[in-house]
């Protein structure tokens, strides 16, 4: 069985999964993917084990907390969790394109499939997907949508 905790902040309800050890899982950042997570997967709340999480997800989104320390599993195949450790490489507040990303792995021409890993990042925030923008230094799309991209870089000093 899962267990989750969800924390409520000024970006919005945000949902952590985690197993009975404690390793976080899952980050949901909407209600939408909530709904359709929770309708397949047996779940039970957990205040204690989710306190961590939520305290410092908190930090974070109050500007005190650059690095989150957090034992965490993830699945997906190489290519994406190739992308996904680019993204704990990108400095706070500051952001890269797609294709930056795509080079740093050694796959240059693969920017749609970086754009598609980012998509399925299950630990947004602490994969930070959001500090990846366009090449033409647009926003562009967001589990959480823009609005929530935008206040998360805007969270660690990036003003576009």
């Amino acid at each position: 069985m899962w267990l989750y905790d969800e924390c409520h902040t000024k970006i919005g309800c945000l949902r952590f999964i985690f197993r009975e050890d404690g390793r976080l899982v899952r980050i949901v950042l909407t209600d939408d993917h909530w709904h359709a997570f929770a309708a397949k997967f047996k779940m039970k709340r957990s205040h204690e084990l989710g306190r961590p999480i939520y305290e410092q997800f908190h930090e974070y989104l109050r500007g005190n907390r650059r690095q989150f320390n957090l034992p965490f599993e993830f699945r997906g195949t190489l290519f994406q969790k190739q992308t996904w450790e680019a993204l704990r490489k990108i400095p706070y507040g500051e952001v890269r394109s797609y294709s930056e990303i795509a080079s740093l792995i050694g796959k240059p021409n693969a920017i749609r499939a970086v754009g598609h890993a980012n998509a399925v990042n299950p630990l947004p925030i602490l994969f930070p997907c959001h500090r990846v923008i366009s090449k033409n230094k647009k926003l562009t799309g967001y589990a959480g949508g823009i609005d929530m991209k935008k206040q998360l870089l805007e969270i660690e000093g990036n003003y576009l």
